[in-house]
């Protein structure tokens, strides 16, 4: 769990920047507000791991994929706290 501030600010001019959409609530959020939820996972298996030989040998993620949360939702699933 990581923290955030209120308040979002740039450091320089950037342009226009792209939206998207956030992956709970499908509501539409500039990209530099939202916050990045990287899933995935790996097979205990010890079988498997034989078969597929040396990727999953050290528990080398096979399949990741990231999301984007807006603030709402990452404070509502806990992914990100406010700082005190």
């Amino acid at each position: 769990m990581s923290f955030y501030k209120r308040g979002w600010h740039h450091t320089k001019t950037r342009g226009k920047e792209g939206t998207i959409t956030c992956s709970f609530c499908g509501r539409k959020v500039p990209k530099y507000k939202t916050f990045p939820v990287t899933r995935g996972f790996s097979i205990n298996d010890p079988v498997l791991k034989k078969e597929l030989g040396s990727r999953a040998r050290y528990g080398i993620n096979l399949s990741q994929s990231t999301s984007y949360a807006c603030p709402g939702c990452a404070r509502h699933r806990k992914i990100v706290r406010k700082k005190r």
